[in-house]
Formats: C-alpha cells, structure tokens, sequence
C-alpha cells in the first residue's frame, strides 16, 4: 500500500483533532464572556463549504493545515470595534483568558488523551531495560576519550542518582558542547568520569558515542532492500554479525557501514530457533549521507510489562508523562537558542504527515501517544512570546495591564507586521527541512 494512503488521512485526521480542540478553546472562553463569533473555521483561505448556526458561520475552508476563531472587533481597524460585545471592548483580563484558552485546551487533550491510553494500556519497561548498561562505545568519540568502556554501568548523571537510559539520553541529546559528570560503575570500583557531547550535523543534537547495552532485534525491514530479499524479517533477534556477538544498535550499524559492500553473515533468532544467512548490503542514501545498508533499522528487544491503570494512577501517570514532555519541549527551545541543538529537529507539514503515517501503521496506541505530543507542542509553541501567536496577544495584554493603558494602533500593527513575517520565515525554513531529508547529500 503506498505511504501517501497512511500519511494523508492520519495527517488530517492528527491536526484536525488538535486544531478543534485548540479553536473550542477559544471559542468557549469568547462565548463566556459574551464575546459575538463571527466565524468557526477549519482551515485557512476561502470558505469551501459548512453552515450558520446562530450568529456564527462554522466552516471548512482550503488549507487546512490550520483554523481561527474569528471574533467581533478582535482587531483595532474592524468596523465593529465600538460593539460591546466585541473583543476589544471587553476588559483585558477577559481577552487574557480568550487567548490562553487555546493553548489550555491542546494541553488538556494530551493529558487526557494519555489518561485515556493508560487505562486500557499501560506498558511499562522491566528495571533491567531501564538500568543504563553501556553496551557500545564508538572509536575516538567523546565517550571513548572519557575512558567508558563496554559494560560500563551508569549510577550517576549530574545530580541524579540510579538514572534510567532515558535520563542519561535526554541529557546527551540536549546537552551538546556541555560537560555531563557521571559516576561509572565498573566491576567492583566507583569513579567519576566526564563526557561532552557534541552537535552531531547529521543528528543535529548531541552526541556521545555510546549506546544502550541489550538484545537487538529487526524493528523495521524495508521492501526492496537486500534484508528483505535475503529472507530477514520484522522482529528477528541479531545474535552475531561475520560471528562477532551483537548487543548494540550502533554496533549493528557499524558493521554495515564498514563492509565495503561484501556480504555480512548475520545469525538471528526466530521463533526459539537459530538460523544464519548472508546479506549483500547496498550503496543507499536514507536518513542521511550514502552509505553501505541492507535496509533495517536495528532496535533494543524490550521486556515490556503491560498492564491497566485505574483512573487516579492514569491520571497522574499522564500528568508525570506530559510534565516530563514539556520540559523536554522547553529545553529543546532553549538549546535552539542557544545553538547547541540544530533548528533541522524542526518538522514542517511533511515530516509531520510521515510520523503521522508511521504512527496509524503501528496501531491506535502509537497514534494517540503522537497527537499528545504534538499537542502539548502545539499548545507551548502558541504561548511562546511571539506576534500574532497567543503567547505574543498575552504578552501585549499583559504590558497594557502594566501600563494601565493601551498601546497605540501603530505599535500593535508593526508588532503584527513583525510577527506575521516570523512565522512566514519559520514556516518556509520548517518546510525546507522535511524536503531537504529526501534531497541526496552532496
């Protein structure tokens, strides 16, 4: 089946959902405070079809990847803006909470698409998945001149004692170019050790050189490629490459990548049973610079515990889950900034439509697990301090309650004008990203 009949209908069906609820969010604020709706729209540009209902005109219009409240005098030049009943006329602390609405709503979707997800399935990982065993360290990276070794036990990272791998992962992935103390366990003896990421360019995050230490199995084998004519298949656990022991993703790709196109001999293990076979790796460009492949993607084989939560433990499972996203939202920013994460993580309306895809193929789980995330996304980039964003119609509000005055219209026009052409550029470059992962390196 091809990819676009995954892609195009997740795609909708993953911004349509969060756009409804983030527009009901203003929406239900502005009727509150008996603020007039004009328009409902899903959608940008002209009006394609829907119906009036009351005073408000609920429509679809052309380019869907968005959709607006539209509000009585909800900007300075309307000629409705003297109505009471318009936007404007109503008291700040009013249009405060119009605009933090939206936001509000794309964060009460992610914790209660989550809460919803965990009480009929709640998958958690085995303490021996989550202990950070390193199992591979790459040659003359940072973790290699920090003297880690295979085998090497993590205990502590910064300030954090018994680390998961997703602490110690969630700080290398941010932390480019930023010193990471550790204390190592190997065999009887305890010493601390320091590594520093760097900016991987093709990563564009950090980047140590280790990996997790584990039984590695096939989680996708692609058509057409030399794996899948050779007879491997999607969960396949490697044992062996050309009869070295396997336990590291990196490792995997490692060899692969310095066959120089001779056949690998790969053991695997199906089904309880052993088998061998050669594979003819190929010169192919995916996800990066033309390399030798046999076209799968190596993952670590998880002992995963499925269970239910009730309510309350869902519940609060969604908020520890959301609040661990959301910082990790923040800190993604906040190294942007900084230029120690490269803005190329930043996916536009096709990289999305491909995570969308990939998500509906793995099943409903892994759908609903996405569009929380990208809701809590959605929610925090629209409170960022920006023009024409939420946050940038808070922030303006916010210095008027201040100043006990409103700005002029000149100021809040340029401010818009400034706003308008960010989001334009942000969009342009967002959009050049997902195409420039399909373009050959040069």
């Amino acid at each position: 089946m091809p990819d676009w009949v995954w892609y195009v209908p997740s795609l909708l069906v993953l911004i349509g959902v969060m756009i409804m609820f983030h527009e009901l969010g203003h929406f239900w604020a502005a009727c509150h405070f008996d603020v007039k709706v004009e328009a409902f729209s899903f959608g940008f540009g002209p009006r394609l079809f829907g119906f009036r209902r009351g005073e408000t005109d609920y429509r679809v219009s052309w380019f869907l990847f968005g959709g607006y409240v539209k509000m009585a005098g909800d900007q300075a030049t309307d000629e409705n803006v003297d109505d009471p009943r318009s936007f404007l006329a109503k008291p700040r602390w009013q249009r405060l909470i119009v605009a933090f609405a939206g936001p509000f709503m794309n964060a009460v979707l992610a914790v209660s698409l989550l809460t919803g997800l965990f009480m009929v399935k709640f998958e958690k990982l085995s303490d021996a998945d989550m202990e950070p065993v390193i199992g591979y360290v790459a040659a003359d990276s940072p973790a290699a001149k920090a003297g880690l070794r295979d085998g090497d036990l993590i205990v502590k990272v910064e300030n954090k004692n018994k680390p998961t791998w997703e602490d110690v992962i969630g700080k290398e992935v941010s932390g480019a170019l930023r010193p990471m103390h550790l204390v190592i366990q190997r065999g009887g003896t305890t010493f601390p050790a320091t590594v520093t990421p760097i900016l991987s360019e093709n990563l564009g995050v950090g980047y140590a050189g280790w990996d997790g230490r584990g039984e590695i199995q096939l989680g996708l084998v692609e058509r057409g490629f030399p794996a899948e004519k050779a007879g491997l298949k999607k969960g396949d656990v490697v044992l062996a490459i050309d009869g070295e022991p396997i336990h590291s993703r990196l490792r995997f790709q490692e060899i692969t990548k310095a066959s120089g196109g001779k056949p690998v001999q790969v053991e695997y293990r199906r089904g309880g049973r052993t088998a061998a076979l050669a594979v003819q790796p190929v010169w192919a460009n995916r996800d990066g610079p033309a390399r030798w492949m046999i076209g799968v993607q190596p993952e670590a084989k998880l002992d995963i515990q499925v269970t239910r939560l009730s309510l309350p433990a869902a519940f609060r499972e969604s908020l520890r889950e959301n609040g661990k996203n959301a910082t990790m939202i923040v800190q993604v920013l906040e190294r942007m900034v900084q230029r120690r994460m490269s803005p190329k993580n930043l996916a536009g309306p096709i990289g999305l439509a491909e995570m969308s895809g990939e998500a509906a193929r793995q099943g409903l789980p892994a759908f609903l697990m996405l569009m929380a995330m990208v809701s809590l996304n959605l929610a925090i980039f629209n409170l960022l301090p920006i023009p024409i964003l939420d946050g940038g119609t808070i922030l303006l509000l916010l210095v008027e309650m201040t100043m006990q005055r409103d700005l002029s219209l000149t100021v809040k026009e340029n401010v818009f004008k400034a706003g308008f052409v960010f989001i334009m550029v942000l969009m342009a470059f967002v959009i050049f990203n997902d195409i420039s992962r399909y373009m050959p390196a040069g």
